[in-house]
């Protein structure tokens, strides 16, 4: 797993660096090498331009000039200011060096000249503003911006692509789009959420120093990122004795006469991701239609209301069928009313997992005034309990005035739920465009899926994935945010799958039910293929030391 670091964490990674030796001159340096290694990976590098701002940041850039120079490329550094008017001593050593040994300097060169410059470039090294960044870019970056997002040239940021906020992952004007980005000490949550998957291209982190991984955990990261080998064990495999009832049992309620496709949605995700047996309880008013949708589901028809939602007998039935099933969803399409409400506190007191989305988290708003972090015992139990809210559930679920427009933020609202409860049976799965799987314990992000995967009925077809997998799953509390995660990551490999048949403004939430299998299939065998790898690379290790 990778770590994530707020930007203020990287400070004190910083800070202690200095205090075991490494000073921020010879962080620069690093830093600086670093990018320009990453630059020179690249391939036929003649000509390079690095634009430098006032900060430390530019200061790496200043130092990948001067290094990419000893390795034979022709670079100009383009400054907005002379090098006797730069701030800080450290920076003005670092621009002195590099022009002595034969970097060109360009100091503030009007557009059409920059453009002329930008044009002649094989990469163009951003290295204007660093991850104390924040805020709208101000003349003349921004208008370095435009020309740079406007050349042919390979864009590679260093730490943060300029006019990005490394902390929140929003911009409010010019921002460089990046092929690539080569950030320092660890990731930061701006450059893999919301606008920094857009324009930070592929992510190289340079550790800089022998003690940063310690450092970094010592800092305490924020979350972590997920890689393929973080869930070896969870996967479920079938076994060849296996019966439709040994291979799990998932009871999926929801649905209304205004919504009865969402739990149609959820309940066949959940059994094209594997569940044995999947049940589908609907309001009585709707149990035609929707068993005309999935003829091979059954649909228990269940007393409904004049509102076309449940009726109050709909509760104790509803309990019933709980005790028979392995894993519960309840939420999708079923609006709140008052039977609904109470429905959804009865299935929180069944001994099942259960996962709660969509309408089931409204209603547990309902139950709790808009702040579940203040009643802990409603869902303090001794089976898993799943909620899958999206950041608006999850800014009404916490009380909060606005949805939680930053991951950091999202971060935040997840944690005050998962740590007034305490349990390790307790996972808030936080949708967004970086979804945030967040136990007591730990924060996993998951590889995020495709923008095809903002449409209507997305978040459904998740619901039914990780209720299939929780009812498949043997698996400790300790292992259930990574089985969460993993279900994120089935859901965002079935989106690649289905993008390649319809596009990706063309794919309907229906439409990655059809990938479910092949996705979970195909992430099996990349994850045993990396598997196979490691191990023929460990054993030709182990050939070169006994050689």
């Amino acid at each position: 797993m990778q770590p994530v670091l707020n930007v203020e964490d990287i400070k004190k990674v910083e800070h202690s660096l200095a205090n075991v030796g490494v000073s921020i001159s010879e962080l620069m340096h690093r830093a600086g090498v670093a990018a320009a290694r990453e630059v020179l990976q690249l391939g036929s590098i003649h000509h390079a331009c690095v634009l430098c701002g006032f900060g430390n940041n530019a200061g790496d850039g200043w130092v990948a000039a001067e290094y990419l120079v000893s390795k034979g490329v022709d670079v100009t550094v383009v400054t907005p200011v002379g090098q006797d008017e730069l701030q800080g001593d450290l920076l003005r050593v670092c621009a002195k060096s590099a022009e002595a040994h034969g970097v060109t300097v360009y100091v503030a060169p009007p557009k059409d000249e920059l453009e002329q410059l930008l044009c002649q470039q094989d990469v163009i090294i951003d290295a204007i503003f660093g991850t104390g960044f924040h805020g709208r870019v101000r003349e003349p970056f921004s208008l370095w911006i435009e020309c740079i997002n406007a050349s042919s040239a390979v864009v590679v940021s260093i730490d943060v692509p300029s006019g990005l906020s490394a902390q929140t992952g929003h911009t409010e004007g010019a921002c460089v789009h990046a092929r690539l980005t080569v950030t320092m000490l660890a990731l930061k949550p701006g450059l893999i959420a919301d606008e920094g998957r857009d324009v930070c291209g592929a992510i190289v982190v340079a550790p800089l120093a022998e003690q940063t991984e310690y450092l970094v955990q010592e800092a305490d990261p924020v979350a972590w990122r997920c890689d393929i080998e973080d869930y070896d064990g969870v996967y479920p495999e079938l076994s060849s004795a296996c019966n439709k009832f040994t291979r799990g049992s998932v009871l999926v309620v929801g649905g209304s006469a205004r919504y009865p496709g969402a739990c149609v949605l959820a309940a066949r995700a959940a059994a094209r991701s594997g569940a044995g047996y999947v049940t589908l309880a609907v309001p009585h008013c709707i149990a035609g239609l929707v068993q005309s949708q999935v003829c091979d589901i059954p649909v228990l028809g269940l007393p409904s209301g004049d509102d076309g939602m449940f009726d109050a007998p709909a509760t104790q039935l509803i309990s019933s069928l709980a005790k028979k099933a392995s894993c519960v969803l309840v939420g999708p399409g079923m609006r709140v009313n008052a039977h609904t409400i109470a429905i959804v506190a009865s299935l929180l007191e069944s001994a099942v997992p259960l996962v709660v989305d969509a309408d089931g988290l409204n209603c547990i708003a309902r139950l709790t005034d808009n702040a579940l972090h203040r009643f802990p015992e409603l869902i303090r139990r001794n089976q898993p309990l799943i909620l899958t809210p999206h950041q608006k559930e999850l800014a009404r679920l916490t009380g909060s005035d606005e949805a939680c427009s930053t991951l950091s933020a999202t971060l935040d609202a997840a944690r005050k739920i998962v740590w007034t409860d305490g349990g390790s049976e307790l996972v808030v799965m936080a949708k967004s465009s970086a979804t945030a799987c967040v136990s007591a314990d730990v924060a996993l992000l998951p590889k995020p899926g495709p923008a095809a995967l903002a449409t209507a009925g997305s978040g459904d077809v998740l619901a039914g994935i990780i209720t299939s997998l929780l009812s498949q799953a043997s698996i400790a509390f300790d292992d259930l945010v990574r089985l969460c995660a993993l279900a994120c990551e089935v859901h965002g490999k079935a989106a690649q799958l289905a993008q390649r048949r319809y596009g990706m403004r063309g794919i309907m939430a229906h439409d990655l039910i059809e990938e479910i299998g092949l996705a979970a299939q195909s992430f099996y065998q990349e994850h045993e293929h990396d598997g196979m790898a490691a191990g023929y690379a460990a054993a030709n290790d182990e050939a070169k030391v006994n050689n």
